[in-house]
Formats: C-alpha cells, sequence, structure tokens
C-alpha cells in the first residue's frame, strides 16, 4: 500500500529503483569510519589532477589571498569613546597585531608563516582533509616579541582515538575507567560529555600511516578550553553538513570518483596523442616466416662515439631523414600508423565535466578552468556566482580561526599592559565590545571596472549603498580613511605645485569682455 513519497522517490517496487537501498547511519558511521580514505584519496587527487588543484587553489586565492588583514572596530557607544577616541585605540592594537602576525617567528610555533602564511594553510589544509586544527602554545617572551602566543597547526590525521585505549580508527568508543575523560565518548580523536560538548581533543605525535618511527607513538589530551580564563586552548577550523557531526569532510569528497575517472580518461587521450605524434611505419616483407626478424630501428651496430653522424650502416636498418630516398628490396613495402587520436569530441566531453564539477564544488566552469570566453553577462555571473561561495567560505575561516586567535592574542595584549581596555575582565559585554573586529580580503573581480564604478555610484547616489559599504566591496579599504588621506595628498600637492597663474591679456577692456 504505497503512499506519498512511496510511490515516488522512495518506492521499492519501481524497476529503477528496486535495486537502490543506501545503507544510512550516524554521521560518526557515515564520515568518520570513512574519512582517512578520503582524506587519502583527496590530497592524492590534488597532487595528480590539475583539476582538483585547480579548484582547491581557487578557492584559498579568491577566500584568503595574500591574508586577511585586521581592521578593529570596537562598539564605542557601549565603551562610552568618543569616535575619535575609539580610531585611536583602533589604530594602536593594529599595530601591536602587525607586530606578532608580520613576523613568522612571532606567531608560528615552527617558525615557518607568517599569521597570512597560516590563513592560507589552514583554509588549504581544511580543503583537502576535511578540517585542520590549531593549537595554542606559549614561549617565554622576548625583546623583539612581548608576546608569548604562538599558532601550531595540527593536520586532521593526527587527531584520533588513541589506539592504547582499545580503540579502532574512526569509531566511537567510550574512554575506559582510569584515563582522563573517563566516561566520556571519543568520535575519531574528538572527546565529548554525555551532552554532545566538545570537551577535548587526542592529538598523536605521528601520522597513522607513517612508516619512519622516530619515537614511539603516544597521544596528549588537550582540553577545548582553559579551565582558569575560559579561552581555547586549540581550535577546529571544519565545515559541518550534518547534525551531531565532529569531524569534518574533505572538499572534494563528492567529486571523488569523477575527478579520477576523468583523469584516467585524460592520461588515456594524451599518451595516445603522444603515440600518434610518433612516425611510426611497418616494413611489411614477403620473406620466410620461418626466419628470425633482424630488422631494427635506430644505429643498433654503432656506438655513439664510433659514428658521431648517427646513421646506421646496417642494411636491415630503414632510418628516415629530410629528403631521405630508402631503396626497398623486392616484396617490401611501407605501411605507416594512423590512429585517429585524441577523439573529436574530447574538449567538449572535458567541458561538459568541468560544468557537472563545477556546479558540485559552486565553482562554475569559467572560474574552475580560468576560461572567460562567453559574453560579459554571461562571465559577470560565473564571477558572481563563485564569490558567493567565496564569501561564505572567508566567513567561515574568520568566525572557526581569524577571530578567536585575535581575541586570545588581545587577551594577552591587555594582560601584560600592551593595550589598555578598561572593564575587559570584569564583563563580558564590554570585553566583548573591545573585541569587535573586520577582516579585510581580496574583493571581487571586476571585469569592466568603468561599468562596476558607475553602477555603485549610481547605487550611492539612490541610497542604495554607502560610500563605506561600496569602498569595502570594490577595493576592502575604508572610506573616511581614504578621504582624510585624499585631503592631506591634496594639501600636498598644492604646497609643491600651486596652479599657474592666467596669462595677461594685451587687448583692450572690450575685447576682454568679449573673451
Amino acid at each position: 500500500m504505497a503512499k506519498g513519497y512511496g510511490e515516488g522517490g522512495a518506492s521499492l517496487t519501481r524497476r529503477a529503483l528496486r535495486g537502490f537501498k543506501p545503507n544510512s547511519g550516524s554521521p560518526a558511521e557515515d564520515i568518520n569510519e570513512n574519512n582517512g580514505t578520503l582524506r587519502e584519496r583527496s590530497r592524492l587527487l590534488y597532487m595528480t589532477e590539475p583539476l582538483a588543484a585547480a579548484a582547491v587553489n581557487t578557492v584559498r586565492t579568491k577566500a584568503v589571498g595574500t591574508g586577511l588583514s585586521l581592521k578593529c572596530q570596537v562598539d564605542h557607544e557601549t565603551l562610552h569613546l568618543t569616535p575619535e577616541a575609539a580610531r585611536a585605540w583602533a589604530k594602536r592594537t593594529e599595530q601591536e597585531f602587525r607586530l606578532w602576525a608580520s613576523k613568522r617567528q612571532n606567531c608560528d610555533a615552527i617558525g615557518m608563516n607568517s599569521f597570512n602564511g597560516i590563513q592560507q594553510l589552514v583554509l588549504k589544509s581544511q580543503l583537502l582533509s576535511g578540517d585542520v586544527f590549531a593549537l595554542f602554545k606559549r614561549v617565554p617572551a622576548t625583546a623583539a616579541n612581548p608576546y608569548t602566543l604562538r599558532l601550531q597547526l595540527i593536520e586532521a590525521d593526527r587527531v584520533c582515538s588513541p589506539s592504547s585505549y582499545g580503540f579502532v580508527s574512526g569509531a566511537t568508543m567510550r574512554i575506559p575507567d582510569g584515563k582522563p575523560g573517563a566516561g566520556h565518548r571519543i568520535c575519531d580523536g574528538v572527546e565529548i560529555d554525555d551532552d554532545g560538548m566538545v570537551v577535548a581533543y587526542h592529538i598523536c605525535n605521528l601520522y597513522p600511516q607513517q612508516t619512519l618511527l622516530t619515537e614511539e607513538r603516544k597521544w596528549t589530551r588537550v582540553l577545548a578550553f582553559g579551565e582558569k580564563t575560559g579561552l581555547p586552548n586549540i581550535l577546529h577550523v571544519m565545515d559541518a553538513e550534518r547534525p551531531d557531526q565532529y569531524r569534518g569532510v574533505p572538499y572534494l569528497a563528492p567529486v571523488l570518483e569523477s575527478l579520477l575517472q576523468l583523469r584516467r580518461y585524460k592520461e588515456s587521450e594524451l599518451t595516445a596523442a603522444i603515440v600518434q605524434s610518433f612516425l611510426t611505419a611497418w616494413i611489411e616483407t614477403e620473406a620466410d616466416p620461418s626466419e628470425m626478424p633482424v630488422n631494427e630501428v635506430g644505429m643498433g651496430d654503432t656506438l655513439p662515439e664510433e659514428n658521431p653522424s648517427g646513421i646506421s650502416n646496417n642494411p636491415n636498418e630503414y632510418e628516415m631523414g629530410p629528403g631521405t630516398v630508402i631503396t626497398l628490396k623486392t616484396g617490401e613495402k611501407v605501411q605507416f600508423g594512423n590512429p585517429n587520436i585524441p577523439t573529436a569530441g574530447f574538449e567538449n566531453f572535458v567541458n561538459a565535466m568541468c560544468r557537472h564539477l563545477g556546479a558540485a564544488l559552486e565553482l562554475p566552469s569559467d572560474v574552475l578552468q580560468k576560461k572567460f570566453d562567453a559574453s560579459y553577462s554571461a562571465s559577470r555571473g560565473a564571477l558572481l556566482e563563485a564569490w558567493e561561495s567565496m564569501k561564505m567560505m572567508r566567513s567561515w575561516l574568520i568566525e572557526d580561526f581569524c577571530q578567536p586567535v585575535y581575541e586570545t592574542w588581545l587577551a594577552e595584549a591587555v594582560a601584560i599592559g600592551r593595550i589598555r581596555a578598561p572593564g575587559f575582565w570584569e564583563d563580558p559585554l564590554i570585553r566583548q565590545a573591545w573585541c569587535g573586529a573586520r577582516w579585510i580580503g581580496p574583493v571581487q573581480g571586476q571585469l569592466d571596472p568603468k561599468k562596476e564604478v558607475e553602477a555603485a555610484l549610481l547605487r550611492a547616489q539612490y541610497g542604495l549603498s554607502t560610500y563605506t559599504q561600496i569602498t569595502r566591496e570594490m577595493s576592502g579599504g575604508d572610506w573616511a580613511e581614504n578621504m582624510e588621506q585624499l585631503a592631506r595628498e591634496r594639501e600636498m600637492l598644492a604646497s609643491i605645485a600651486p596652479a599657474p597663474a592666467e596669462p595677461a591679456s594685451d587687448s583692450g577692456g572690450e575685447d576682454e569682455e568679449a573673451t
């Protein structure tokens, strides 16, 4: 008695759906138990398939680019500050943050990347592996760097359930008695309490598939938040797609099979094209089939030092060259190979696959292939569609990584007296007001800057946008700061290059008036 969807997509009797019986489980079963394979395949395709690398690198470049820069935006009304005082505080804080973020040795625990480089690495790792972790570490302050905060990135593979507890990789199990966090569950390295709240992460010192073991494999339990300060000890950057999900899924997971098959197809066509590029020929002869074949191609009877010209003197070899005339023996003829490869529909098929892949990855094929050969409207539509996805990914990165890092850094800056923020520790609302910030990154690309500017000015003229919004969207700058800087520049230009005086006229008053 089929009803509703039972007669449609949920039917078990229709011929097209009779064998379509997926076995879906919890997020831990569907995701965690398969994540190891997904990560390995995702990273391998990134290293071997150009379209996979293009998708990941395009998102990285558009969402982060050279790095998201801090722009403090304190709530001056809540803090009872004048706008001028708020701007002065913001300028001072941004200078202090650059002191920490601009140098690799000041912010990176291993001294390899500045904060901008860490942002790029965080996003790329999250796309390739599904998630990435940033561990907050403390080192002694120095005369060159008064801050103790350092960031250490942990790849997704190293956060896993301890095998010493008897856990199976990817499985969800409870911590045995006598161990820290006994009774809590561990979902692929993420420890949660009975309410489902994340309380700790378990980090292995080695990778699961690492073969060069320099030390004994062991796990470290890191609390998600400090017990005294409430500040995060570790950040988990991921994009969740289901409730009760504690580990991320690689960006390329939905298209792994299609990318792999497309790579095989392109490799096959490329190999065939290479073979076709060789001038292949066969010598057909009427020789006795019982004889041993002796004909070879190339100078097989001489060594390079014995025959510098490279021309073989063996009568059983046939060599080709410009203007070469070869006399064949009686009964011999030449047969050339012509495989007719690549196929005529190769480009159309690849373009169609790129459209399908781009739809799944929210990257229009124009953006994915970096090929804008359609009309202006079509190309602009592709850029706008991609930009919506980039803005969403940037907002996730800011929420999961950039803003928590800034708030943790600011807490130390206030604690050591480098930044003055009254009420920072007394009231959470006051603290939130001090921590307000905006992160500026690459702006949307423009196909015709003149048209874009004219449209933006029309929006401002009719009150649809403000000059501040337009400046932020088109250049990532601040309109008020631009106006102040332009005023100073105009004063400087007027002082060093005064306007030339108008030449005096020799004509009489009547002629001058007519002029």
